[in-house]
């Protein structure tokens, strides 16, 4: 049996503390809930709706800094102080989970009828499975796609975006010579992972095999798609820059120095914001292209999680379901930005009329996860090191790849130790 700490050390703040209730009595079951940033503090006003459904329970919120949040999360786990609900990011589920912190989520899911498992973006709800166990339910979800100069794509001799990784290569082209050698088809900034894991994640191949075990960067599939990447940089169609080497993103997009972006949801409202009235019509979304067709992205975002730990397990499980809620899910995408992660809950004006979530809405039929291994987020830094390394000429693709295979090797050594000695499941 691997203890506590035995467990952490293997794997591996204050917070404010703001009530949803008023009065408390001894009558009333409080269910503690963590989360971070601006979502758990608007969650905090959401709640009232929920307490006065019931009067029996009390909703006590505390909002973790972002940069304090794992830490913290650690620090109660090992001295038995978790929560009894939390906001969870996915790829944060496995190394929960791999602590045999989380409370298994099937049987709760199939006897609920608020929680309706086939409405949710199945490759969403599929990134909240390890193996075979559900132990979050999506609260809200976030994905990457394009976002493009529609005006300059379209002198450039193109009504519509890409499909195919081919329409995209010859879109870019042709977008280059319009906009002239000082300005670039598209920006993929060296210090951001996600275009080149999403590109990846587009493979029949995972990143990782034999259950995670090992690294697979030097296999056909992912040279496949660092190859389609590289191509920009050596085409000139993409600058090797940084997002620190540029003044920002929606400066530079409305000057038009780039034609195509690959970001996330929250600049849809960015753009909005930031850029010209004039310009508002000028630019859009589409999904991401793949190499036949369509293409997936990732499939991020955040959960709600019980612990196994928690008190009052049967009433945090109460305001998941309420939470879940398409109206109560509507809300909140009105009130942060953050999209749902229910087919259902875009039955909402709000989104149904912003032409810039449409490509979302697309796009969420089409995600997948990063392999789920509590060891990931470390893995996609040595990829992002390694990628600049290989634009910037440092080092050539084969012994680069070879390099990032040895060292996702090495990250994993202790989950292959786990495994061999029935640590935690695959």
């Amino acid at each position: 049996m691997i203890t506590r700490r035995a467990a952490l050390g293997l794997l591996a703040g204050g917070a404010l503390s703001a009530s949803a209730c008023s009065t408390r009595s001894e009558a009333r079951k409080t269910v503690r809930f963590w989360g971070m940033g601006r979502e758990l503090e608007v969650a905090a006003g959401l709640l009232r709706g929920f307490e006065a459904e019931h009067p029996e329970i009390e909703v006590e919120v505390q909002v973790m800094p972002v940069t304090a949040a794992h830490e913290k999360l650690l620090t109660a786990f090992a001295g038995d102080a978790l929560p009894d609900l939390c906001q969870l990011g996915n790829t944060w589920l496995a190394e929960f989970a791999a602590l045999n912190a989380l409370e298994p989520l099937d049987a709760l899911a199939s006897a609920s009828g608020a929680v309706a498992l086939p409405d949710f973006f199945s490759g969403v709800l599929e990134s909240n499975r390890i193996g075979a166990t559900l132990y979050g339910v999506p609260w809200y979800v976030d994905t990457r796609l394009l976002f493009y100069r529609r005006d300059i794509v379209e002198r450039a001799g193109y009504a519509n975006p890409p499909a195919t990784w081919s329409e995209w290569t010859e879109m870019l082209a042709r977008v280059k010579a319009e906009v002239g050698k000082d300005r670039f088809a598209v920006l993929l900034p060296l210090n951001e992972a996600e275009p080149l894991l999403v590109l990846a994640l587009q493979q029949s191949d995972s990143l990782l095999r034999e259950d995670g075990r090992f690294g697979n960067f030097q296999s056909e599939a992912f040279r496949r798609a660092l190859d389609f990447y590289l191509q920009m940089f050596a085409r000139g169609w993409a600058p090797t820059l940084t997002n620190a080497e540029i003044s920002n993103v929606w400066d530079e997009f409305g000057k038009g120095y780039f034609s195509y972006y690959i970001s996330g949801p929250w600049n849809i409202a960015e753009f909005k914001q930031r850029l010209p009235p004039a310009l508002q019509e000028a630019w859009m979304t589409a999904p991401m292209p793949g190499p036949e067709g369509p293409g997936v992205s990732t499939a991020g975002g955040s959960s709600l999680v019980i612990f196994r730990s928690a008190r009052h397990k049967p009433e945090a499980w109460t305001l998941i379901e309420y939470l879940s809620r398409p109206a109560v899910q509507q809300r909140f995408y009105e009130l942060t930005g953050d999209l749902p992660p229910r087919r259902s809950s875009w039955a909402s004006p709000t989104l149904e009329q912003s032409p810039h979530a449409r490509a979302f809405r697309e796009q969420l039929e089409r995600v997948r996860s990063p392999p789920k291994v509590p060891e990931w987020e470390r893995i996609a830094n040595e990829m992002l090191l390694m990628q600049e390394r290989v634009v910037r000429g440092a080092v050539d693709v084969d012994t680069a790849l070879r390099q990032l295979d040895q060292r996702t090797d090495r990250i994993l050594e202790k989950r292959r130790w786990m495994l061999d000695h029935g640590g935690y499941a695959a």
